[in-house]
């Protein structure tokens, strides 16, 4: 173990006497108390903080990927160069331990710097409001709406159940003979699965849309829910507006009658279309057994009807966890980022140069970014290869690392809660199996390598 902390710490030292590692931190120091006081967002106290956060976290975490990238690539490809490697492996200690000692002080200055401008970070955001000198309303909006950590509940497009409802479609279809000619049963079947579930989320005139919730439990049942939606329409009004009578609450007080127990809120809003909106309503709403309905009248002023489209046309959200813990959270997804890197950096310099070593990390990180579109990309090229996709291309695929799917700075932008189940999986994917089963092939190369020629 001493052997490995030895290495540990020249490997930081190492670091430290790189100039582009300087650069880095000086250039964070510079940009985001500089982007504190520049960045205005929408003009809005909340719209400022959004941004600064954002950038700040974004800007964070590029700067620290690439300091990854170019310290682990270059700590032991450079004693390779240097041959100082040989006065190295010449003392009692194993090369898997020297791996393990570089990796080691990458991720100790990771969690350094990282933790440093995280506290950067988070004490410019808090300040923003005082330095702004903003008032109690805009305070109020951005603690309720910034300064959280809101779960979020969508229904349940499970329990919609649309298959019958497809297979009579389909069947009505064909016997009309209105199946598109040219066109798969499978394809057919999707268009119509497509716009059954549309049509779900569409309320007509004079009609109501009802959403049904269950175990909803706020962390201040004094405080606060809110309801975010995104209208759709068939026909554009006049204006882009359309009027809404919305109902929140225990429902079934009124489905079923019965004693009324709890509140039940009733809110008239006339709100644009196609972009997001919140209703904020008493969290005294919820019913004791957490149950909440949210009821939608289209009244007849609209003339057309309203759809709430099935991604995001209605969320429930209710404060779930602290800003400042949701903050911690998101952190900790940076650095499980960083420590993939850092693995990724130091076996591929195990068997590569320090130029190539950069290239495929770069590459990687770049694939990481953007894992979304590339994985949508190998599954429409994979149509009609079935086994042979399945079982050589589609493993690969599945182990590029997916940093898009987790984005602190998204979380964090809309004050949306992020699980600690959900830091638990992505370090247990991304650490525990992806970056072990790199490192031990790191280590596998690294023991057999020839690193000096015998010759006589």
């Amino acid at each position: 173990m001493r052997s490995i902390w030895a290495v540990a710490r020249n490997t930081i030292a190492q670091a430290i006497r790189m100039r582009i590692a300087v650069v880095f931190v000086v250039l964070l120091f510079i940009l985001l108390p500089l982007m504190c006081v520049v960045m205005d967002g929408d003009g809005t106290l909340k719209g400022k903080l959004q941004t600064f956060i954002s950038y700040g976290l974004s800007l964070t975490n590029l700067l620290l990927c690439l300091l990854t990238i170019l310290v682990s690539s270059y700590t032991l490809t450079s004693d390779l160069k240097d041959k100082q490697i040989y006065s190295v492996i010449t003392k009692p200690i194993r090369r898997f331990e020297l791996l393990c000692g570089k990796l080691l002080g990458v991720i100790l200055l990771d969690v350094f710097l990282l933790g440093i401008f995280a506290i950067v970070i988070y004490g410019l955001t808090v300040q923003i409001p005082r330095i702004v000198g903003a008032n109690e309303g805009e305070i109020e909006q951005v603690n309720n709406e910034f300064f959280t950590a809101r779960a979020s509940i969508v229904p349940d497009t499970k329990a919609e159940n649309l298959k019958k409802v497809v297979d009579e479609a389909y069947v009505k279809m064909g016997r009309r003979g209105e199946l598109p000619v040219g066109m798969s049963r499978e394809k057919i079947r999707l268009m119509l699965w497509a716009q059954k579930k549309v049509e779900k989320r569409a309320a007509g005139v004079g009609r109501n849309m009802v959403w049904e919730f269950e175990n909803i439990k706020p962390l201040k049942p004094d405080k606060n829910l809110f309801i975010r939606f995104k209208y759709e329409v068939s026909v554009n009004p006049p204006d882009l507006n359309v009027f809404g009578r919305w109902l929140v609450g225990d429902y079934r007080q009124i489905k079923y009658g019965g004693k009324v127990e709890t509140p039940i809120y009733s809110v008239d809003r006339k709100d644009s279309i196609r972009t997001f909106h919140e209703i904020a309503v008493p969290a005294d709403a919820i019913a004791a057994d957490g149950y909440l309905a949210v009821v939608f009248e289209n009244v007849p002023l609209n003339k057309t009807v309203v759809i709430f489209p099935p991604e995001d046309g209605l969320q429930v959200l209710y404060e779930a966890d602290t800003f400042f813990s949701n903050y911690i959270r998101a952190v900790l997804l940076i650095l499980i980022r960083l420590v993939f890197l850092a693995v990724l950096g130091i076996v591929v310099s195990t068997w590569v140069s320090f130029p190539v070593a950069i290239l495929v990390c770069m590459l990687l990180l770049f694939i990481g970014t953007m894992s979304g579109f590339i994985m949508e990309s190998f599954e429409l090229l994979s149509a009609g290869w079935g086994s042979f996709y399945k079982y050589s291309m589609l493993p690969i695929v599945k182990f590029l690392p997916q940093f898009d799917k987790v984005n602190p700075s998204k979380f964090m932008v809309a004050g949306e809660f992020i699980k600690w189940s959900l830091v638990a999986r992505l370090a247990m994917v991304m650490i525990f199996t992806k970056a072990l089963f790199l490192f031990l092939i790191g280590i596998f190369i690294f023991s057999r390598r020839e690193i000096a020629k015998i010759t006589v």
